[in-house]
């Protein structure tokens, strides 16, 4: 099995947020005259909803951990909405009228909250999650995760390629992920974990989650 959450030698860190959200902009930034309306990938949401609720994802898991007293049992209660029927439901929304490079700022800003408030909050500071309560290296793991894998799924709407870093990957898998397997692509496999793609001998997963809170505080190894 990998290597258990909490090592000193392989951490999740604001660094690997910073990578991740710097490596996404600049793949989403060469796409050829986008058309960020097609259907992102599996997913129901359009490129442009997808990077609007990556951008999301990353502000409130920053703001989670941002309040002197984080909560402990629900979230920071700002208010969201939908803009249709089945969209994303969302606190951050980018003004169309910015167009693709105004979308991806956007992201790029909410990536830098993320990363500055996981540089700055104490190890052990804790907050709420759907998936467990989480440190501050939890958080990041989660924002590098949803980071990927949106990523992947908007490349494959507008028609480019994108592959992470096989490190990067793995670090999250550990962290997040103890049930997945350690032989594997590692990019590959966090795919399969996000059910997105087959394994061999491993089916592609209809349900899936990762573990939020640390090891230290009873997850599973």
């Amino acid at each position: 099995m990998a290597e258990a959450q909490g090592s000193p030698n392989h951490p999740v860190t604001a660094e690997d947020v910073e990578l991740a959200v710097r490596l996404a902009v600049a793949t989403l930034s060469g796409a050829d005259a986008p058309d960020w309306s097609v259907k992102a990938g599996s997913l129901e949401w359009d490129c442009w909803e997808t990077v609007e609720h990556l951008a999301d994802d990353l502000f409130a898991y920053a703001v989670q951990l941002g309040p002197a007293h984080p909560p402990q049992d629900t979230h920071v209660p700002f208010a969201w909405s939908r803009h249709r029927p089945g969209g994303p439901a969302n606190s951050v929304f980018a003004d169309r009228e910015a167009g693709g490079a105004g979308l991806l700022q956007v992201l790029d800003a909410s990536g830098a909250l993320l990363t500055a408030i996981v540089r700055t909050t104490s190890p052990t500071a804790r907050a709420h999650h759907i998936f467990g309560r989480a440190d501050a290296e939890g958080f990041a793991a989660m924002g590098v995760v949803e980071t990927l894998v949106h990523t992947h799924d908007v490349a494959e709407g507008l028609g480019i390629g994108w592959t992470p870093p096989a490190d990067l990957c793995d670090r999250v898998l550990v962290r997040l992920f103890p049930d997945a397997p350690t032989d594997t692509d590692r990019w590959l496999t966090l795919l399969w974990a996000t059910g997105r793609a087959e394994l061999p001998g491993r089916p592609r997963l209809t349900k899936w989650r990762w573990y939020g809170t640390p090891r230290t505080d009873g997850a599973p190894q």
